[in-house]
């Protein structure tokens, strides 16, 4: 008995060590030191706050990015690092960064913790290129790292820090440029993940960025600049591009406008660099206020020429996309208003287009006030950011060389927890991000159903089948058909996913001819 007793406490001792061996913070080495991360309860290893630049301020503000200094012994990646400046724009933003500051470019990192070789993603968060950080909630890694593949995700620099253009800033440019920061940002992350995913077991080589409104845009931008030739492999695009309506700006607009904020800002605009440099963070971002947009620009070095000339002449990226937008991006209400009737519906129009009013109630038809919000909710999404997205995937698929995924989620949200929001009607603009990156549960608004969880493994399973294989089928969902310029179906998701016909082309192609 006695000699049972000592073999079960050495069993026990063993067993203990081993799962003390087990829950040990993870410490790899990098290209700037070691770093200690986080064994998450799903088995998955998270790596938080990892510098990928210098920290762009002081001289460095308005600039480049430059490398990351490197550090001794371990440095703990534990937490998020800061977000970027920002106002706060967007109500939905939940994030958990430590505070806000200039010294924002940081990443993360979550990874199986086992295995090499792995597919990467590399996520560009959404807001405008006002707002917005790689800590929110609806990005986590973890749900996708759990499958199979490492998920990055990263800060890059917003409104006037990350794309303000200046006559004295492109003469002291070494490429003749100015402007454009906040890409370069992502350039230069995606540069680090070049040189350093192996660690975390990822495959440099097989790397699929991805990206929601702005970050939408920015995988647009990534693909079309010369800059980004050979970092990604792959892309995922959800609702925008930089083919459409807002698009890149010529660099003498985005310097004029520049210096005429500027100019308001300091009153005089001699040595106007030098200011605005001198400025406190928090003083130059509350004057971004109430006049604070900072468009890109097409600069000659990170766009030689704007992304719609790039695409059109198959000069991008050509790489597998897998692109799409919601089916209410906007409501209806931003055009009409609470007045649905057929003749606000027609004035608006008219207000809105002018001399295109005609043509636009031919495509955009309404009969009765049912028809309004069906037409009204159209038009908006449409000439705000489909179009864009419809441009993008159909220029890629005449010139990229490369198979297009095209999709159409339509599944809304159910009722708020509180019950003070019904169930939606459509899918509201940035409302599939949750359901793509399996992160429902971090939402604590809305009181998600099991069709919601059901979706969100479907959406999630096409996206990590992209990002592994550059095809989203398989795991047993429904066939999801390449678009081709015979059949230029899409996948509707939501409760049950199923490839639709193009009925709506001539909306896309009227917009495309103003």
């Amino acid at each position: 008995m006695m000699k049972f007793a000592i073999c079960f406490l050495a069993l026990g001792f063993v067993y203990s060590t081993t799962l003390f061996a087990q829950s040990k913070p993870p410490v790899l080495t990098i290209s700037t030191g070691k770093i200690e991360g986080v064994i998450e309860a799903s088995g998955v290893h998270s790596f938080k706050g990892i510098p990928y630049a210098a920290p762009p301020v002081g001289a460095l503000r308005f600039r480049e990015p430059q490398p990351a200094k490197s550090w001794t012994g371990v440095r703990k990646a534990d937490h998020f690092g800061p977000r970027a400046m920002q106002l706060g724009l967007f109500s939905d933003m939940q994030f958990r960064s430590d505070g806000m500051s200039e010294d924002c470019l940081y990443l993360n990192v979550w990874t199986p913790g086992s295995g090499s070789k792995l597919p990467v993603l590399v996520y560009f968060y959404g807001g405008g290129f006002r707002g917005g950080d790689g800590s929110e909630y609806r990005y986590d890694g973890e749900s996708l790292a759990t499958k199979g593949c490492v998920t990055v995700t990263l800060n890059y620099r917003l409104g006037i820090f990350g794309f303000l253009s200046l006559p004295e800033l492109t003469k002291e440019s070494p490429n003749h440029a100015s402007g454009n920061y906040g890409l370069l940002d992502q350039h230069a992350a995606l540069e680090w993940v070049k040189q350093n995913i192996a660690a975390f077991g990822g495959d440099p080589e097989h790397v699929t960025i991805a990206g929601e409104s702005a970050g939408s845009f920015s995988v647009s931008a990534q693909m079309a600049s010369p800059l980004s030739k050979g970092l990604f492999a792959a892309a995922i695009g959800e609702s925008g591009s930089l083919l459409g309506k807002n698009s890149a700006q010529p660099l003498e607009a985005g310097e004029r406008d520049g210096s005429s904020f500027g100019g308001k800002l300091v009153g005089d605009i001699t040595g106007l660099l030098a200011k605005l440099r001198a400025m406190p963070a928090d003083s130059l971002l509350a004057a971004t206020a109430k006049s604070g947009w900072f468009p890109v620009v097409v600069d000659g070095y990170f766009f030689p020429k704007t992304p719609r000339a790039i695409f059109a002449a198959g000069e991008q990226m050509h790489v597998p996309l897998l692109a799409g937008w919601n089916s209410a991006e906007q409501n209806y209400k931003a055009l009409v208003g609470n007045d649905t009737s057929v003749e606000h519906y027609q004035q608006e129009v008219h207000k809105a287009f002018g001399d295109k009013a005609d043509k636009i109630l031919e495509v955009y038809k309404a009969t009765t006030p049912a028809e309004v919000k069906k037409a009204a909710t159209a038009l908006e999404s449409d000439n705000w950011i489909a179009y864009g997205t419809w441009k993008w995937l159909v220029e890629h698929l005449g010139t990229g060389g490369s198979p297009v995924y095209r999709y159409w989620f339509a599944h809304p949200r159910p009722a708020s927890v509180d019950g003070k929001t019904p169930a939606a009607e459509g899918a509201g603009h940035s409302w599939e991000i949750e359901y793509a990156l399996g992160n429902l549960k971090t939402n604590k608004v809305y009181a998600w159903t099991p069709l919601d969880y059901r979706v969100s493994d479907i959406m999630e399973n096409y996206f990590a089948n992209f990002i592994k294989t550059y095809n989203p089928n398989g795991n047993g969902l429904p066939n999801w058909q390449p678009l081709s310029a015979d059949d230029p179906s899409f996948m509707v998701i939501d409760g049950l996913p199923h490839m639709e016909k193009d009925h709506h082309a001539d909306r896309y192609r009227l917009l495309d001819s103003f």
